[in-house]
């Protein structure tokens, strides 16, 4: 069987330099459909079996986090089940993946993805419980679904809002929010129940369908970094977050939080609002209740590694949680998670993964829990 590299499937992303021999296969990555960011891949290779196999990704040094492949191991599955990580180097230039696989097929990827089957079922999933609807938006670029998840009731007095994967890429955002969601569906979780006697959850498990399907990193289908689009949305270019910001008008916030992906730090952390104009003592009390709160739910979560303030410059307000942070007055946070693994509690073979990440979402109930008895 002739060795073969293929990428035409959901969230695939690789360039084929060379492929002839398992020994010697070189690929590039492949930019964003519509933006000069590359980074994500995911590919599939036949034709392999009980060879020694050496994948060099020559242009990795040119990638838009290089940093991110710093002590990094990319992750590897046959049956896009269980994924796990493989041996992985790299010189400044070339990333170079050395693995024997056991079968005629294996996928790489730079994260464990999550699929657009697996976002509908979860949809569908979620829905029968009773306990939870499923609205519809609007359309992203491309035409698909922009669904919202409402568990609770809406007429409840507190407003909590979670969004997950602006940046398709960061796909350990919707496996946190898969594990909060059947948590906060347990009928039998004591800290779900309280949290639905006080409060409505307004959560859109992923934020940028376009690009996760496309296997683009960070941006839409139009190229536009969500993230970056919260002060002057469009319907043309980021309806994702024109129709989620417009929702949020509606229903008002009170905690709102952004869960994105890390590439360079292998750490849990958040990045608060501190930062902004007019930021209160009160809110100041407030955001460190929920990160002490976490800090005891879960060992996964610390605070010693993170992002400076001084991170943030003059369009600080173009992003989510700044800019929900500053209009509602609330606590409003992006959770970062890591690509890499977490360096506080490895695990050698997986690394930081999926399962990791649902743990994590279902633990973030308690500081949601504390944020709304403060």
């Amino acid at each position: 069987m002739s060795i073969k590299i293929s990428q035409n499937f959901d969230a695939g992303a690789i360039e084929v330099v060379r492929a002839e021999h398992a020994a010697e296969i070189s690929l590039n990555l492949r930019k964003d459909s519509h933006a000069d960011i590359a980074q994500w891949f995911y590919f599939r290779l036949q034709g392999a079996r009980d060879q020694a196999t050496v994948i060099s990704i020559l242009n990795a040094g040119e990638a838009t986090y290089a940093k991110g492949w710093e002590n990094y191991s990319a992750v590897a599955s046959y049956d896009r089940e269980t994924w796990f990580r493989v041996d992985t180097e790299f010189d400044g230039k070339v990333m170079t993946i050395h693995h024997e696989p056991e079968f005629d097929s294996v996928y790489y990827a730079y994260f464990e993805p999550y699929s657009w089957e697996r976002h509908l079922s979860l949809l569908g999933s979620v829905e029968q419980t009773g306990l939870a609807r499923v609205l519809d938006l609007g359309n992203t670029v491309d035409g698909r679904d922009l669904n919202l998840v409402v568990v609770g009731n809406p007429e409840a007095e507190k407003k909590v809002w979670i969004i997950a994967r602006q940046h398709p890429g960061e796909t350990m955002a919707e496996w946190l929010v898969e594990g909060t969601l059947n948590a906060l569906l347990d009928p039998a979780n004591p800290i779900a129940r309280s949290i639905l006697d006080k409060a409505v959850l307004y959560i859109v498990p992923n934020m940028n369908p376009d690009g996760s399907v496309r296997g683009n990193l960070r941006t839409n289908a139009a190229g536009a970094n969500l993230n970056r689009e919260w002060m002057t949305p469009s319907i043309e270019t980021s309806p994702e977050v024109y129709y989620v910001k417009k929702k949020i008008e509606e229903t008002g916030c009170d905690l709102f939080l952004d869960i994105h992906g890390d590439e360079a730090l292998p750490y849990v952390f958040v990045a608060g609002s501190e930062m902004l104009q007019g930021f209160s003592e009160t809110q100041m009390k407030e955001q460190q209740a929920f990160v002490d709160s976490f800090v005891a739910a879960s060992p996964d979560f610390q605070t010693k590694f993170g992002y400076e303030a001084s991170k943030y410059n003059d369009d600080v307000l173009t992003l989510a949680s700044k800019y929900v942070g500053h209009h509602y007055k609330c606590v409003s946070l992006t959770l970062e998670l890591p690509f890499k693994d977490n360096a506080n509690l490895p695990d050698l073979e997986v690394g930081w993964d999926g399962a990791r990440s649902m743990k994590l979402g279902e633990a973030m109930l308690q500081p949601i829990l504390t944020a709304l008895n403060k």
